[in-house]
């Protein structure tokens, strides 16, 4: 046990410590391109810019499932832990936003999420609910297993886990795709990361957020988590 604890602790400062990395990063963008405040619509950004963030993006998901996989014993730990520190390291980017730059006004205000393959928009506060059931099923998957108990994810569990993802993913992304299906852009994401489709990002503003359907993926989720735990104790110790 004190070895998990140990364990636990550092990849917590480690998860902390990207989030600060993180929030360095975008207080030194928003004070570029951003001197009177972050809002919508997006600001015109160099292709040069575009491309580093896109990759920067890219490189954060690979250091975070990184250790995971170094972190855990086994797949569902590895899994489990990634979606731990991406947890961490999303709310505690939130809290330093706060302190650097007094931003988020509320758990309300609009935020772009990721852009990778579109542009993911959202209020702070469902991301901050996301990263709170992460580390619900981290704590599921890591004490059950420490106890000894048959704590993995089986078919059904990644099932309803990848099903409620999807939808909330889509939550997410839904408001930006209405936008353009219903404008004259053709194109609906950064594949390309052309300067077209760049251009098209900077004149969207979101405007309304499906609550429904991200409530919709959170109870699958969370479903997957007590499916997990039901047959984890149903099944025992040293199975």
């Amino acid at each position: 046990m004190k070895s998990l604890t140990t364990r636990m602790i550092w990849l917590t400062v480690f998860s902390i410590a990207m989030g600060f990395l993180e929030t360095a990063v975008v207080v030194y963008l928003r004070k570029i391109y951003y001197p009177g405040g972050f809002r919508f619509p997006l600001v015109s950004l160099d292709m040069n810019i575009v491309y580093v963030e896109f990759f920067r993006e890219a490189a954060t998901i690979l250091m975070l499932l990184g250790i995971g996989i170094i972190a855990g014993k086994n797949t569902s730990q590895k899994f489990a832990i990634f979606l731990y520190c991406f947890a961490i390291w999303d709310i505690f980017y939130y809290v330093f936003l706060k302190v650097c730059l007094n931003w988020p006004e509320s758990l309300f205000t609009w935020d772009i999420l990721f852009l990778i393959p579109v542009p993911w928009v959202s209020p702070v506060l469902a991301p901050c609910i996301v990263s709170l059931t992460m580390i619900a099923l981290t704590a599921s998957v890591i004490y059950f297993q420490e106890k000894g108990y048959n704590a993995h994810l089986k078919i059904r569990e990644w099932v309803l886990l990848i099903a409620g993802s999807l939808l909330v993913i889509y939550s997410f992304i839904l408001d930006y795709i209405k936008y353009v299906a219903t404008g004259t852009q053709q194109s609906i994401g950064l594949w390309t990361l052309s300067s077209h489709q760049a251009d098209v990002i900077k004149t969207y503003v979101p405007v309304n957020y499906n609550w429904w359907l991200f409530s919709a993926g959170e109870v699958i989720i969370i479903a997957g988590i007590a499916s997990l735990i039901y047959h984890a104790v149903k099944q025992g110790r040293g199975v």
